[in-house]
């Protein structure tokens, strides 16, 4: 038995924040947020648009590109960095949304929780105990940011992608190459709220509900494991970077995407970028440009896809999947 992503569905807020609109918040520049990132604008979430309602939105449009209804839906596992709140799960409040009554859960693994949550879906297909399961990526950064830090505010945006797999006769997905070291954990991270600082006057007087990245030593680590991960994947599925159609990469830097794409020797034009739009919407980053491409017809069936993240743990994955 095989899995394949059957179809991909996102959605984004409609509320544009350009880097002119950054300049009147923080001490920054269009020039240095463009040159240090390749982002133009961002999303920002509505005060009513939490995760689990971007999730909802991208989930019916990828049920609608199936042609299925949410009853048709067995489970669902939401990738996500940004919960709505630390219980219920986001992928439990997504299934209230979708009115269905089915196993969910919530799979948290920074920005590469995509490529971790279709690989726990894919495992769950082919082990036959279910037949269609949408992955739901979703987050709302901008509610995690610290406005006054340049470093950090002007890269991430809000947006979901969400992917229905279901059962193959053939291989869609072909392989996948997952890996972590907790150890770097400190370079990137959210220090407050949870139980090793719970919510307090003090965190709050100290800005400690915000991101804080430590840039260049990620930057670092970023490029070489990004490679190293696809090249994995790729000698797993038997395939060279000649044989992929399409590299898609979290769009968290545009040098970043631009280094890993010449570490592979893949050249720019198989490379798909939309950071300058979005910025870096996390888990929901490759979901939202896959999505994009199908609407531009550039994806098309049979061409191979090469997926790639890097983010917070730290954790780094890649995976191939055939378009069938």
């Amino acid at each position: 038995m095989y899995s394949k992503i059957l179809s991909i569905g996102s959605y984004v807020p409609k509320n544009i924040l350009t880097n002119q609109d950054l300049e009147k918040i923080v001490e920054t520049s269009d020039e240095w947020i463009t040159e240090r990132s390749g982002i133009k604008e961002r999303r920002i979430a509505s005060k009513n648009e939490t995760s689990s309602v971007l999730g909802y939105y991208s989930s019916l449009k990828a049920l609608e590109r199936a042609n299925l209804k949410p009853s048709d839906i067995d489970l669902v596992i939401c990738a996500t960095n940004t919960p709505d709140m630390q219980f219920p799960a986001t992928g439990c409040l997504v299934a209230s949304l979708l009115n269905i009554k089915v196993p969910c859960f919530d799979l948290e693994a920074g920005c590469p929780g995509v490529i971790y949550a279709l690989e726990v879906a894919r495992a769950l297909i082919e082990a036959g105990l279910y037949r269609n399961i949408l992955v739901v990526t979703s987050e709302t950064l901008s509610r995690y940011m610290d406005w006054s830090d340049r470093t950090t505010c002007v890269l991430f945006g809000d947006g979901a992608s969400s992917f229905i797999l279901t059962r193959s006769d053939e291989p869609g997905i072909i392989s996948s190459y997952l890996m972590g070291d907790g150890n770097l954990g400190e370079l990137l991270k959210f220090p407050a709220g949870g139980s090793r600082q719970p919510a307090s006057i003090i965190t709050v007087k100290n800005r400690e509900h915000g991101v804080k990245m430590q840039g260049r030593e990620v930057f670092r680590y970023a490029v070489g494991y990004m490679a190293d991960a696809c090249i994995k994947s790729l000698d797993k599925a038997n395939l060279t970077p000649d044989d992929i159609d399409w590299l898609v990469p979290h769009q968290a830097n545009i040098r970043i995407i631009d280094a890993t794409a010449e570490k592979l020797n893949i050249p720019k034009e198989k490379v798909y970028v939309n950071i300058q739009r979005y910025g870096n919407t996390s888990v929901a980053s490759i979901g939202i440009a896959l999505d994009e491409m199908i609407e531009s017809n550039l994806l098309k069936k049979g061409q191979n896809v090469l997926i790639v993240s890097f983010g917070a743990g730290f954790t780094w994955g890649a995976m191939v999947f055939r378009y069938i």
